[in-house]
């Protein structure tokens, strides 16, 4: 009897073998065409072509050894794949859930559930309900963080209203740089692709250590109005694409590129990526996904930065003198100055101080000697005071960071240099200009990529190329007797100066240094050390050097924009002399579309004294 039942169990073990084998796969036809499938392999097509590449630079990210270059070839490899017998975490099922997922939808396959013990216990750690976009504000101190980044936050189920969202997990993209690699090593291997990306999980407060509490970063988070079917294939995607390979580039494949991807696998049909063209800046796919109405609402979490500028501007002077005072060590927190105020000043006052002395012990590193004490005796005063709430925290800001100007500016102009009239077009593919509309950037700094600026000289139709920057970094950020930041400066590219003789384009490399200071409320001075270097075969040595100074004022608001002052350098090693120069730029805003602008410049440079006006119109798109 039992040697029978083994013989009738082995002949169903092959009758159902042979027909897992013998059943013909079903024909996918175009499948390997559709849009959805062609994100999930990050497959884009040639520019000069009609071929598809896939951006995954991981072997193991295909089942066909034609893969990397055939949708239909993977299309197939991976059909074949997933009905297979066979379960377990090798299997293509669990491998890539949401290929199998979607092709099992698309041809009508069993929907059996695979035994992936793996991908189930990752997928039940993450506890994914919804899922929120996170942007964290640019910070120039740093070449991967200067325009922003995103990342992916998974928010658990919201049973209450205690639910703590900063235990919640990310999906982020970023570059697996070397450790030793400086920061330019860094700039240069991330423009031309020099790092592996990796997708990562990580918990929620490490990004808000990292950015809010070091780095002095809002974040603004976007909650996607994804339903649960959606998020689910969001993680499978995730899941398939975690710990492989894509190579990093700053300008397009970076963090935000490779998160609008996971959205667009998703909810097939949003196409996000098709709105990439040479460039993908974090605040700009924001704003995609915005226009796509992908969000549903929109939160505001401050720095620790921002929290504790905005407690000290709310005090008044004199109390904010007091706090610095106590904080630094000159005042007791319970001296007669501090116990003469009412209740309400004296919280005020407790408050900023603990706040900013435990701002700068995270931070600045204050010793803990100095910081702990103080923390304690600032405590123990303001528990004395008990009618008083502590102040609210900072209002969110009128404009949001997507809702700014775009950030490619087109520029037309006319003006005259000297006795020459000329015409000027300029294009900025990115990013963002001292003096353009301030809303939703940062207050005093610029960061323009690759800006082109060409000239045609009516008396001669002569077409120059004035300057190309490739890369032009600048940051205002003012001093008081809380925060003593460095006010700097870098540049680099081709530029028209005079020699003795005549006007060439020279290749140079700029940079400085200094302070700022605030004179009123949108106002601020300046005091730069600059360094210049140029390098051409029409200068005598072919280079020369200059150290100078730029000294000026600055001031803005959301209609008006104005920078003036003087520059000064002194060219040491090929020609021995001075450049002076005052100059006075304003722009004029009109929404975030356009900005009209006006330049003058008077110059002393070789003995000779030449004006510089210029005239004209900023569109950005």
């Amino acid at each position: 009897m039992r040697t029978s039942l083994r013989f009738a169990l082995a002949l169903l073990w092959l009758a159902t073998g042979f027909n897992a084998y013998a059943n013909p796969l079903p024909d996918p036809g175009d499948l390997h065409q559709q849009p959805a499938w062609l994100t999930l392999v990050h497959y884009q097509s040639e520019r000069f072509g009609d071929r598809y590449i896939s951006q995954a630079d991981d072997d193991s990210f295909f089942l066909s050894e034609r893969g990397k270059t055939s949708p239909k070839a993977e299309l197939d490899a991976t059909l074949k794949a997933i009905t297979q017998p066979g379960s377990g975490d090798n299997h293509a099922r669990c491998r890539f859930p949401a290929r199998d997922r979607w092709l099992r939808q698309q041809l009508d396959l069993p929907q059996q559930p695979a035994d992936c013990p793996a991908y189930e216990e990752w997928t039940e750690e993450l506890n994914t309900e919804t899922v929120t976009l996170v942007f964290a504000a640019s910070y120039l101190n740093s070449p991967s963080s200067m325009f922003g980044h995103t990342f992916l936050r998974l928010d658990p189920p919201q049973e209450d209203e205690e639910t703590n969202l900063i235990l919640a997990n990310t999906i982020s993209y970023a570059a697996d740089a070397a450790a030793h690699d400086n920061e330019i090593m860094f700039a240069y291997k991330g423009i031309f692709g020099g790092y592996p990306g990796i997708t990562s999980i990580q918990p929620y407060y490490e990004k808000i250590r990292l950015y809010s509490d070091i780095e002095h970063r809002d974040l603004w988070e976007y909650q996607l109005n994804l339903t649960q079917t959606e998020v689910d294939m969001m993680l499978a995607h995730t899941w398939e694409i975690r710990d492989r390979n894509f190579d990093y580039y700053f300008f397009d494949e970076n963090c935000a590129y490779r998160l609008l991807a996971l959205i667009d696998a998703a909810r097939p049909g949003t196409n996000l990526l098709d709105e990439v063209g040479t460039h993908a800046i974090p605040s700009d796919t924001v704003r995609w996904v915005v226009d796509r109405g992908l969000v549903e609402e929109v939160y505001y979490r401050p720095s620790a930065a921002t929290s504790v500028s905005h407690s000290i501007d709310s005090l008044p002077g004199d109390h904010q003198t007091l706090a610095a005072a106590i904080a630094n060590g000159y005042v007791a927190a319970d001296a007669p100055e501090v116990r003469a105020l009412s209740d309400e000043d004296r919280a005020r006052v407790l408050d900023t101080t603990y706040d900013y002395v435990r701002y700068q012990s995270e931070a600045d590193g204050w010793p803990r000697e100095h910081a702990a004490p103080l923390s304690h005796d600032l405590l123990r005063e303001r528990s004395q005071i008990r009618d008083v709430a502590v102040e609210d925290g900072p209002p969110n800001p009128a404009i949001r960071d997507d809702q700014g100007h775009d950030t490619f500016r087109a520029s037309v102009s006319g003006g005259q240099l000297g006795d020459r009239n000329f015409t000027e077009l300029t294009l900025r593919p990115a990013y963002h200009d001292i003096l353009d509309p301030p809303a939703g950037y940062r207050s005093g700094a610029q960061l323009q990529f690759l800006r082109l600026d060409a000239r045609l000289y009516t008396d001669n139709n002569e077409l120059q190329i004035e300057q190309l920057t490739g890369v032009e970094i600048r940051s205002l950020s003012p001093r008081n007797q809380f925060f003593s930041p460095l006010s700097w400066q870098v540049g680099f590219g081709g530029r028209r100066t005079d020699t003795e003789n005549n006007r060439v384009f020279t290749p140079y490399l700029e940079g400085g240094a200094g302070g700022s200071w605030q004179l009123a409320r949108g106002t601020q001075a300046f005091a730069i050390a600059t360094a210049d270097l140029e390098i051409d075969d029409d200068l005598r040595r072919g280079y020369d050097v200059a150290p100078g100074a730029d000294l000026g004022l600055f001031h803005q608001n959301n209609q008006f924009s104005l920078l003036a002052g003087v520059k000064t350098r002194a060219w040491i090693v090929s020609s021995q002399h001075r450049q002076d120069q005052a100059y006075l730029e304003a722009n004029w805003h009109f929404g975030r579309e356009f900005s009209l602008f006006g330049k003058f410049s008077r110059e002393d440079h070789y003995d000779r004294y030449r004006s510089t006006w210029q005239l004209g119109l900023h569109a950005y798109f």
